[in-house]
């Protein structure tokens, strides 16, 4: 699934790319993929509405509307957002797509069919059960320590809980608490105020770096022009069971599940 990096990247492609654009109209190939309210014609509704901007809260892509409405997208597994010019070709797997008056289309693909574009009306909130944002100023070191108080989840599980942190999926979760040497089973309560700083720094460095390469590309992610990221070759362990860690040099990287997902950590250096 598209993790923060590579949620703001795509939207950051999508400004650049539609931003003042109009819709002249939708196309929907897949109804299950749309979320509207009841008595809502989506097709109807963003037909002649021009796009505002776009940005990112957590994991979702929000497409705001000049008229204070909104499409909010999560992508979660496979789904992609990519920007086509006009006389271009036809993405394929497009279940949604937004046409535009000038001939640009905006294709809402998706190989598993999982991911969703919800219209929300202008004033209306959907992000409440979303925590703090990890890149803006109230991720304080500060906060965080206030955070992890109390609670008896691993660590890696609570850094995976976007009703604490928006945004932190478990490729980066993995790579912060490798570089922050901590082992991902520690309870997250447990930690030091020093290793509570070092992680909160870590994981806002891990997370704009990733930014600055434009995401990781494990499997399926692309940007809003259909390329590549190239985080994925900066990966000190996620992926890399079996390998030898590149920081102690004797160690091997472990996969252990954790909460449901793969955890990769290194037994040496994350004690």
């Amino acid at each position: 699934m598209p993790e923060l990096p590579e949620v703001e990247t795509i939207v950051r492609g999508l400004q650049r790319a539609i931003a003042g654009k109009r819709i002249a109209g939708a196309d929907v190939r897949l109804a299950r993929m749309i979320v509207a309210p009841a008595g809502v014609d989506f097709k109807r509704v963003v037909a002649g509405q021009r796009i505002a901007r776009t940005r990112r809260r957590g994991k979702y892509a929000v497409i705001e509307l000049e008229s204070g409405d909104a499409l909010v997208v999560s992508l979660r597994m496979t789904g992609r957002l990519v920007v086509s010019e006009a006389g271009g070709p036809q993405y394929p797997r497009s279940h949604v797509v937004l046409r535009f008056t000038d001939g640009a289309r905006l294709h809402f693909a998706d190989v598993r069919t999982f991911g969703r574009m919800q219209f929300v009306k202008a004033g209306e909130s959907w992000d409440g059960r979303l925590g703090v944002e990890p890149l803006s100023t109230g991720f304080t070191a500060e906060a965080f320590i206030g955070m992890l108080a109390g609670r008896t989840s691993s660590i890696k599980t609570f850094l995976l809980d976007q009703r604490r942190i928006a945004g932190v999926g478990n490729i980066y979760a993995c790579e912060a608490l490798w570089e922050a040497r901590i082992r991902p089973t520690k309870p997250a309560g447990a930690l030091t105020k020093a290793a509570a700083r070092r992680l909160r720094n870590v994981v806002v460095g891990v997370l704009q770096r990733a930014i600055d390469m434009r995401g990781t590309t494990v499997d399926d992610y692309v940007d809003a022009e259909g390329l590549k990221g190239g985080f994925q070759n900066n990966l000190c362990v996620y992926g890399r069971h079996g390998q030898t860690c590149s920081r102690c040099g004797t160690g091997r990287i472990v996969r252990t599940v954790l909460g449901g997902r793969g955890t990769w950590w290194c037994r040496r250096c994350q004690r």
